[in-house]
C-alpha cells in the first residue's frame, strides 16, 4: 500500500513540475530551435538536387555546419555583448534570441525567393543563406542554453532538457519529413522540379518561428 502511495505521490509531483509554465516556454523554444537544421541538412539537399545542382559541388553549402561546431567561440559574446536599444527594451537574453530568429526567418525567406536552378548566382545567394542559417540557428542555440540554465533550479534541469529535446525533435520533424511533404503537395517532384512549390514551402515554414 505504501509503495502505490509512493508511486502516485511520484507521479503528481512530475505532473505539477512539467505542468509549471517555463517548461512549456522550453517546449517551445525546442522546437523553435529544431526547426532550421533540417533546413540545412535534410530538405536543402533534395532541393538542389531536384534542381540539378550537387550539394557537394559547392564549397559554401559546408560552411552552414560550422555554426553548430564553433559555437563556443562566440558563446562569451552572446553571453556578455549588449545589443543597442534591445537590451534595454527586452534584456540580453530576450534580446539576442530576438535577433537571432529574425535572422533566421530572413534566412529562410531568403531561400524561399531564391531558384538554385537559375545558375552560379542563384546558388552562390542561396549558399549565403544556409551559412546564415546555421550561424543564426547556433546562437540562438547558446541562448536558449543559457535560459535554461538560469530560468529554473537545479532540481528542475532534467525536466527542462526533456521538453526542449521533445520540442527540438518535433521541430526537426517539421522541417524534415513536413517541409518534404509540402513541396510534393504543391507538385514538386525529382523527375519534375517546380520551384515555386519550394517557395511556398519555405515561406510557410517561418510561420512556424512566432510558436518559440
Amino acid at each position: 500500500m505504501s509503495n502505490n502511495l509512493t508511486f502516485h505521490h511520484s507521479w503528481r509531483q512530475s505532473l505539477a513540475v512539467f505542468m509549471q509554465p517555463k517548461v512549456w516556454v522550453m517546449l517551445l523554444l525546442g522546437f523553435s530551435a529544431g526547426l532550421p537544421i533540417m533546413l540545412i541538412f535534410s530538405s536543402l539537399s533534395i532541393w538542389l538536387l531536384e534542381a540539378g545542382i550537387q550539394k557537394s559541388e559547392v564549397t559554401y553549402f559546408s560552411w552552414a555546419a560550422l555554426g553548430y561546431s564553433f559555437k563556443f567561440v562566440w558563446a562569451p559574446l552572446v553571453d556578455r555583448v549588449p545589443i543597442p536599444w534591445l537590451t534595454r527594451l527586452l534584456g540580453p537574453r530576450r534580446s539576442w534570441m530576438l535577433l537571432a530568429q529574425c535572422c533566421i526567418v530572413a534566412a529562410i525567406v531568403m531561400m524561399a525567393l531564391t531558384d538554385p536552378a537559375q545558375g552560379a548566382s542563384a546558388v552562390l545567394v542561396m549558399a549565403v543563406a544556409a551559412v546564415l542559417l546555421g550561424f543564426s540557428s547556433a546562437t540562438q542555440d547558446i541562448v536558449i542554453d543559457a535560459y535554461r540554465i538560469e530560468a529554473a533550479d537545479a532540481d528542475m534541469q532534467a525536466m527542462m532538457s526533456a521538453t526542449y529535446i521533445a520540442g527540438y525533435r518535433l521541430g526537426m520533424i517539421v522541417t524534415g519529413a513536413g517541409a518534404l511533404y509540402l513541396a510534393a503537395y504543391f507538385g514538386t517532384t525529382r523527375e519534375h522540379y517546380v520551384y515555386e512549390a519550394w517557395r511556398l514551402t519555405h515561406l510557410i515554414i517561418p510561420v512556424f518561428m512566432l510558436v518559440g
